[in-house]
């Protein structure tokens, strides 16, 4: 039984208000009977107006699903459908073209295109992890992984993979920060000049320099060579030095990213180096989303007090966590920012952590940390609004040190909103909470989740109604597809899951998102973002397509770790993504509104026995490789291997679209319960093979009776009555029931 104390009318957890009343709240100058009479009437005037919001989808739904049924077996007709999803509210009308006005953003996510980190709010470590994952070292990030088309040899440091390295990365060089003539693979050593820096370049009969001279390089007492000095083709790229870790520090920018050369003898790979180099350094994961969402289990008070005391640690600058790692104790905390010297002879501080974002939950799910007067849960989302933002004020508070947003703006992206009225709703969520806080208003910057069908269909208008607060659009292709297939689910069987991303809606969903994000203003003000890259262990597999990302013109996209957001920094480099914004810009609107909502039905199609059994088997296991370690370990987030065994980025959304998929095939009778139940239990005891290892690990069989199998079982067999399709109701639920036990 939780003990619960009274605050205002609501029954809080006492955990949760031991938490705000202590920690939360000191240091904000907001006193706790403010705080509580704010939220208290936030939830009374606001909770009602969220179940309204909820019961209008599922009347939009039933009304969807009734004309599905309506014209079973008759030709599809876009235009008649169209005309339908207007006349329900499901499309609304257009207005006047806009530009959002939002002022206050940093430029982290206005003017700095680069990778972004999505990481679980409630493990430390991956949290420190992904804040300082701003910084990562590209020596490292190639050696370890198998960018370079295979992976390191067992054992210590192989020396020829160590050139191939350092090759790899001069060449990077070469691209990003190029001499005026030749390459950085024949410098000898680095001059810093009062017009920049220069290449001291090894002379030979090849070689024509600009000028000569007499330089002792190299180490103590070698003899002097004669080399050249060699400036860079664009001289403004070189922004400042140091050596406060390294010999030297050379600072560059390139498409508004920041590269560091360190050069520096005494070490092993300096000095074994022609020029000293002992490492780069790349501007990596420039902004970083803490979840509160689909990549954590939080389902009640003591979760949520984990989730909330972790991002308190961040925005104030305490977070620590204390680790053993190679026999040695490793305490972990947020790193500081650096000082260069300019070549102007000022100084230029680069930040040391990526800018942090927090996600909400949706306007879906309760939660039991609060009760409201009648004794119901309180709507997630509005104690996430309203503790996220208080705990931010730590932030806006400091003038120096460890701060996140320079610009006094607090930046929370709000997941699985359905059209504009949802996100008026959270717009004016947020005018309450910053009037009870005492904040300026829109100093909450909004990000909006592009994850349901109705939000993509009505893009322009939901960007209206945060036209104020829009700080990012995310075009996610995992998440959409569930969607997709819950609101067509009477349309027909759908299409294999591995198809989707060859369909037409998905084709016009990321081309139309883009286009609209640009019409709408958002270049040089808000983040236009793409899906994460799901494969972590597939480093030269993303090099190669992930580049894709910024040529769209987005000038943001998920990866699954600091070292693949090195990888992927590398991306902004090759391609300047502004320039890329204002070509797509001239183009017009690509795909069209039908295009977008094609249902993507297999029509006419008969799978084979072969095709149904790969397709169930394959949504099987990656469903109960997900659920079971949700349920049985709380754990939102992680690497799932798939049914090949390759490690898969798995959370709610990604289990989503494989319940919906069996679900679809289930009501439409592709495949009986019997053979998905066969299924089941079968990938349940390939999953306890691949956890075999795994400490803790609870198995799924023999008997199959245990609360996370039948959690699995719940979101295939009953997905189809699940509210808008969404994993979370079931694991909730069974996660509580699991920790009950």
């Amino acid at each position: 039984m939780t003990d619960r104390v009274d605050r205002d009318g609501l029954q809080v957890a006492a955990e949760l208000a031991t938490f705000i009343e202590e920690r939360a709240l000191p240091g904000t100058g907001v006193e706790a009977g403010d705080f509580w009479s704010g939220f208290s009437k936030l939830v009374r005037d606001f909770a009602p107006r969220n179940a309204e919001l909820l019961e209008k989808r599922v009347d939009i739904q039933e009304r969807i699903d009734a004309w599905h049924q309506d014209r079973a077996g008759q030709p599809e007709d876009p235009e008649a459908y169209e005309s339908f999803l207007r006349e329900i509210g499901y499309l609304v009308d257009e207005g006047p073209d806009f530009e959002i006005d939002t002022s206050g953003i940093d430029p982290e996510i206005a003017t700095i295109a680069g990778p972004q980190l999505v990481v679980p709010i409630t493990n430390a470590r991956f949290a420190l992890n992904a804040a300082n994952a701003r910084w990562g070292s590209l020596y490292d990030a190639l050696y370890g992984t198998d960018a370079l088309g295979d992976l390191p040899p067992a054992g210590g440091y192989d020396a020829e993979r160590g050139q191939r390295v350092i090759d790899r990365a001069k060449s990077f060089l070469d691209e990003a920060v190029p001499l005026q003539s030749g390459s950085h693979k024949m410098a000898v050593g680095y001059e810093v000049t009062e017009n920049g820096v220069e290449a001291l370049i090894l002379n030979n009969e090849d070689w024509r320099g600009t000028q000569t001279t007499q330089s002792a390089i190299g180490s103590s007492g070698e003899s002097p060579q004669v080399h050249h000095r060699m400036p860079l083709a664009n001289p403004s790229q070189f922004v400042g030095h140091s050596s406060e870790v390294a010999e030297q520090q050379l600072l560059f920018r390139n498409n508004g990213l920041l590269i560091e050369v360190l050069v520096d003898r005494k070490t092993e790979i300096g000095k074994h180096d022609p020029a000293g180099v002992s490492d780069i350094w790349l501007e990596s994961a420039v902004s970083t989303i803490m979840d509160c969402e689909d990549s954590v289990a939080c389902v009640d008070a003591e979760d949520k007090v984990l989730a909330y005391s972790n991002w308190l640690g961040l925005m104030d600058g305490t977070l620590q966590e204390t680790f053993s790692k190679g026999g040695k104790e490793i305490t972990r905390k947020l790193h500081p920012d650096s000082t260069y010297q300019t070549p102007g002879g000022g100084t230029l501080t680069a930040k040391g952590r990526s800018l942090m974002l927090v996600r909400n939950v949706g306007h879906l799910m309760t939660n039991p940390a609060i009760l409201l007067p009648d004794g119901s849960e309180i709507p997630e989302g509005l104690m996430d609004a309203a503790i996220t933002v208080l705990i931010a004020m730590h932030d806006l508070k400091k003038s120096s040190g460890l701060r996140n947003s320079v610009e006094g703006s607090v930046y929370v992206v709000k997941p699985k909103m359905h059209g504009p009225e949802e996100v008026r709703f959270a717009v004016e969520t947020f005018d309450r909470v910053e009037d009870f806080l005492g904040l300026p208003r829109n100093t909450v910057k909004i990000g909006i989740m592009d994850e349901e069908r109705r939000t993509s269909a009505n893009l322009k208008e939901c960007i209206r109604a945060a036209k104020n607060r829009v700080a990012f659009i995310n075009t996610g292709f995992l998440d959409r597809t569930g969607d997709e297939i819950h609101t067509s689910m009477e349309a027909g069987p759908m299409i294999p899951k591995g198809e989707m991303k060859d369909s037409r809606w998905i084709k016009a969903y990321e081309d139309r998102n883009v286009d609209i994000g640009l019409a709408c203003g958002l270049k040089g003000r808000a983040q236009i973002g793409k899906g994460m890259w799901a494969m972590p262990d597939k480093m030269e597999a993303m090099l190669e397509a992930k580049i894709g990302h910024p040529k769209a013109g987005a000038n943001c996209a998920w990866v699954p770790s600091p070292t693949a957001a090195t990888l992927h920094a590398t991306h902004y480099h090759k391609v300047k993504v502004a320039e890329v914004q204002d070509e797509i810009a001239a183009q017009g609107l690509r795909g069209s509104l039908r295009d977008l909502l094609t249902i993507p039905v297999a029509t006419g199609r008969n799978f084979s026995d072969e095709e149904v059994q790969r397709e169930v088997e394959n949504n099987a296991q990656g469903i109960l490789g997900y659920v079971v370690r949700w349920v049985d370990q709380g754990v939102g987030c992680s690497k799932v291997p798939d049914i090949t065994d390759t490690a898969l980025m798995e959370d709610r959304a990604t289990c989503r679209i494989s319940s919906q998929a069996l679900a679809n095939w289930l009501h439409h009778e592709v495949v009986g319960e019997d053979q998905v139940m066969k299924a089941m239990r079968k990938m349940a005891e390939v999953v306890d093979r691949q956890n075999a290892e795994t400490p803790g690990y609870e198995p799924m069989g023999p008997d199959f009776d245990g609360v996370a199998f039948q959690a699995a079982c719940d979101l295939v067999f009953r997905g189809r009555v699940q509210p808008s399709g969404y994993t979370e109701p079931v694991l909730h639920a069974r996660r509580l029931e699991k920790k009950a036990q």
